[in-house]
């Protein structure tokens, strides 16, 4: 038969029961608001039934409950919503750092405005007009000159701030993404080390699983990853996790390189190359993940390092491509040619004192590379605007040359497909609003899922106040419960110890 005293063990285990739930319950209160935290909950087992199962148990009615214990605390998390959650954030990463990118190009070019480069170009094309009215005014020729210089310091200021503006995306890819994730695949392996090292022995390390899944959350924000789970062995209880291993994948879903290893407790670090085309443009060249490298062209892994560098630049058969070295070659081209358009014109006119010019109005270099950096007046003008070309004839009155230079900004150029330079300088402005309404259109999508999917993922794995409270409630009244059976368990054996076999006394 059972004890006499299994009253008093059934309260209490039930009374342990209850208190480690009402303890769990605290916990999730306490830490409603911090983040990468996942409400826990306690499952409740009951304890072996007496008798048990054998040949030689007491012949009873049944089996009787011996009590309840806490089996195990688990979070409550969902690994699909997870999945869901991390994809979508690595595309809206990518899309977002591109907009970004390219919302800081907009600003540089200023377009359209009144300081843009389209706006004093067309200062320089009017005081060239207004030249070719006035040849012997002294005032039109030091108007068309300084038009002329602002017009090469407005590309000079454009390309240096391109310029600028790539090396901070490079700045971003050395010393931000790389070393973030990094740091990131690090800290995964260290925790996948500690896991590895309590779970054999029965624990269930909650805490440790949310540390883990925040960096995982962190890094998949950077680069497209499939994140699987391996049992540790040993006496590691259902509810525990396991060994992440981290892989990244292309945008298809592909397997490209582990990147933290449980079987050798190892991660691969990410390092990145830099090489030149040949005219010396630096742009990224390959990236490698410990000992595996990965050729660009495969690297199609959505997230934030490879929007940087696709907005930085890259290296594909020689040539370099990407968003800002694409806007600076167009905007190099375009002042090399304008610059060689308006020096064949000058070069055939007539100066103020109707000698034939024979001279530069710019200086852009002898390539396209670099001409938008380096355009300036050439030596041979600067400073006198006597020398302009403005008649077509060597008389002083003629402004006929003025008019054809002012034309040579208007008129179509072969070297640049048939368009003249506003043409092809409108067509860069409108691609790139195009490409901006894109990213930005992009981002806006991919963020709203995002959101939606961090909202399921939070409505099943985030703290509810008001479901922590009654759950308080419901243990807090068990606790009671049982407590109050003890009682009732202990007068009963009072009854028996002290006052049983006291009648006829």
């Amino acid at each position: 038969m059972g004890s006499t005293f299994a009253g008093l063990e059934i309260a209490r285990s039930a009374l342990f029961a209850q208190q480690t739930a009402l303890y769990t319950t605290s916990n999730n209160i306490a830490n409603a608001n911090t983040e990468g935290y996942t409400r826990q909950r306690v499952n409740f087992e009951q304890i072996s039934p007496y008798p048990a199962a054998g040949r030689n148990r007491p012949q009873v009615v049944g089996q009787q409950g011996t009590g309840v214990e806490a089996g195990s605390i688990e979070r409550i998390r969902n690994s699909y919503l997870d999945a869901q959650y991390r994809s979508q954030t690595g595309t809206a990463s990518y899309w977002n750092t591109k907009a970004e990118a390219l919302s800081r190009m907009e600003g540089i070019m200023n377009e359209p405005s009144d300081s843009g480069l389209s706006a004093v170009m067309d200062d320089f094309w009017s005081a060239l007009q207004d030249l070719s009215a006035t040849p012997e005014e002294s005032g039109a020729r030091s108007v068309a000159l300084q038009k002329g210089e602002a017009v090469a310091d407005t590309f000079n200021y454009i390309s240096n701030s391109l310029s600028n503006v790539r090396g901070d995306l490079r700045d971003q890819i050395d010393n931000v993404s790389v070393k973030s994730i990094n740091s990131y695949m690090n800290q995964i392996n260290e925790l996948n080390k500690q896991i590895a090292d309590m779970e054999p022995h029965g624990m269930v390390t909650n805490d440790l699983y949310d540390k883990r899944d925040v960096l995982i959350d962190e890094l998949s924000s950077m680069v497209n990853i499939k994140v699987e789970y391996q049992k540790s062995g040993g006496l590691a209880p259902t509810a525990a996790q396991g060994i992440a291993k981290i892989t990244l994948v292309d945008e298809q879903g592909g397997a490209q390189a582990v990147l933290v290893d449980p079987d050798t407790k190892t991660f691969k670090e990410l390092s990145v190359q830099y090489g030149q085309d040949e005219n010396g443009m630096e742009a990224v060249q390959g990236i490698t993940f410990g000992d595996t490298e990965i050729a660009l062209e495969d690297f199609t892994s959505k997230g934030e390092l490879k929007g940087l560098i696709d907005s930085y630049g890259y290296l594909e058969n020689g040539t370099v491509k990407g968003t800002y070295p694409e806007m600076l070659k167009n905007l190099d081209k375009m002042a090399f040619n304008f610059a060689q358009a308006i020096n064949a014109v000058q070069q055939t006119g007539y100066t103020k004192g109707g000698t034939v010019s024979g001279i530069d109005f710019f200086d852009a270099g002898e390539s396209e590379y670099g001409a938008a950096a380096n355009i300036s007046l050439s030596a041979a003008i600067d400073g006198k605007p006597d020398l302009i070309a403005a008649s077509a004839d060597g008389t002083s009155g003629n402004g006929e040359n003025a008019k054809a230079l002012a034309e040579a900004m208007r008129s179509p150029l072969e070297e640049l497909g048939g368009t003249s330079i506003s043409s092809f300088y409108e067509g860069m402005i409108g691609t790139l609003g195009v490409d901006a309404q894109e990213a930005n259109r992009q981002a806006t999508n991919a963020t709203s899922l995002v959101d939606q999917a961090d909202l399921q993922r939070q409505s099943v794995s985030s703290v509810s106040l008001d479901e922590e409270m009654t759950n308080m409630i419901k243990f807090q009244h068990a606790y009671n419960a049982a407590a109050r059976s003890m009682t009732a368990v202990d007068e009963m054996l009072e009854t028996i110890i002290n006052n049983m076999g006291l009648v006829g006394r």
